[in-house]
């Protein structure tokens, strides 16, 4: 069974907006990232207590925390990290959810050994709370080539791997090698898509990443997939990636640009013998 999830701040800033944009796309988790103008670690307690409360009266469940943890230069001090992720995983608390999105440092392809020792840090801290805490492969950090990314993951058997391909492409690999190496090794998966030639994102299965062969090929079992557009430049895109984001489809709106989105994914679960039942895809 798959379940599609979403970083809905992609569709509208709002939490009413976003609330609707799972609404009408049939989708009850959400990767809960940017809200009402705020990243979800500068929420405070209290703010976070009144979104959980907003989301459950509407059946919505928060999947994992999309934060920016480790998206930072990796010559931030130890105790400033680590402070981050013990923050990340109060939140969690707050929004009962299990799983926690993070990277592995800008500018830190030289400094091997301090990534994996917070690495492992990291993975200890998630396995002490009962929670996951999930490598995203991210152009730029330490973990974005195949190569570097399997050496983290090798290295930290206690850390879980969230794949995306449109960044894996981002950085020169190829779909192929990705999915063979890394896809099955998922606890989750990111569904964006982009064209390896010009750079340019497009919906699912428009790009290079292969989706149709992730979906028939390396999804076994019970797996959650996060719909993350990137086709229209959205609030709080800024702070989430350090390029200039380049679509080649146009959107007039990011509720437009959201439903494409969606709709592109499903289109490949169908097509790979997905049905749709109450949220869900079964076969």
């Amino acid at each position: 069974m798959i379940q599609l999830c979403a970083f809905a701040d992609e569709s509208d800033d709002r939490l009413e907006g976003q609330i609707a944009a799972l609404k009408r796309n049939g989708i009850s988790l959400i990767e809960i990232r940017n809200v009402n103008g705020k990243n979800v670690m500068d929420l405070t307690d209290e703010e976070a207590k009144e979104i959980k409360a907003r989301l459950d009266e509407e059946g919505i469940r928060v999947w994992s925390l999309g934060s920016p943890i480790g998206k930072k230069d990796i010559t931030v001090s130890e105790e400033e990290y680590l402070s981050d992720v013990r923050r990340g995983v109060r939140l969690s608390r707050i929004f009962e959810c299990e799983n926690i999105r993070m990277f592995s440092f800008y500018h830190s392809h030289g400094d091997r050994e301090k990534v994996l020792s917070l690495m492992k840090k990291t993975a200890e801290i998630g396995r002490e709370e009962g929670i996951r805490m999930c490598h995203e492969n991210e152009k730029g950090i330490y973990g974005d080539t195949l190569s570097r990314t399997k050496e983290i993951l090798d290295a930290v058997p206690a850390l879980y791997s969230v794949y995306d391909p449109a960044n894996f492409i981002q950085v020169g690999e190829k779909a192929a090698d990705t999915l063979s190496c890394l896809a099955d090794r998922a606890f989750y998966f990111h569904i964006k898509d982009v064209v390896s030639e010009t750079g340019e994102l497009v919906p699912a299965g428009y790009g290079d990443g292969d989706l149709r062969a992730l979906v028939r090929d390396h999804i076994k079992g019970d797996k959650v997939l996060t719909v993350e557009p990137h086709l229209k430049v959205f609030r709080g895109y800024a702070s989430q990636d350090e390029t200039a984001l380049k679509t080649k489809f146009r959107f007039e709106s990011n509720e437009e640009a959201f439903d494409a989105a969606v709709q592109a994914i499903k289109a490949i679960l169908k097509e790979a013998g997905y049905e749709e039942k109450e949220g869900e895809f079964v076969k």
